[in-house]
């Protein structure tokens, strides 16, 4: 079987060296065997699994839930629609944050609104919000 040195699986999956060693510790890549000159030796699958682990983070997936859909994946008792909820769970939390960016976005549009620019530093309507304490 052919495998892999770090700075080649790091090449071929499209990321750099230390991205490699921290998915190593973060326990998303198993740790590979070593050569006897101790050059670590992936498998090359390795790279496929580094770039499932790069998609899913641009998705918004936490390493906690990449780590379960690297289990469900390889398990012989994973259904589909255990994926699809993970997704859908995922979908939901991405609804949520659009939200509150509208919402942050929608504050931030008043308080330029409120703005009148030629006011002193002192009497500044966004950073006395910013300094108004809410309970």
């Amino acid at each position: 079987m052919k495998s892999l040195t770090i700075g080649r699986l790091a090449k071929e999956a499209g990321v750099n060296l230390e991205t490699v060693r921290y998915y190593e510790r973060q326990g998303l890549l198993p740790k590979p065997p070593r050569s006897a000159s101790g050059y670590r030796l992936f498998p090359t699958d390795a790279a496929r699994r580094l770039r499932f682990i790069r998609r899913a983070q641009e998705l918004g997936f936490s390493l906690k839930e990449i780590r379960e859909l690297l289990s469900l994946r390889v398990s012989r008792t994973t259904k589909s629609r255990d994926i699809r909820a993970r997704t859908e769970a995922k979908i939901a939390d991405v609804d949520a944050k659009i939200r509150s960016l509208e919402s942050m976005k929608r504050t931030l549009r008043k308080l330029t609104n409120v703005c009148d620019r030629c006011a002193p530093l002192s009497d500044c309507p966004i950073l006395e919000s910013l300094d108004r304490e809410t309970p």
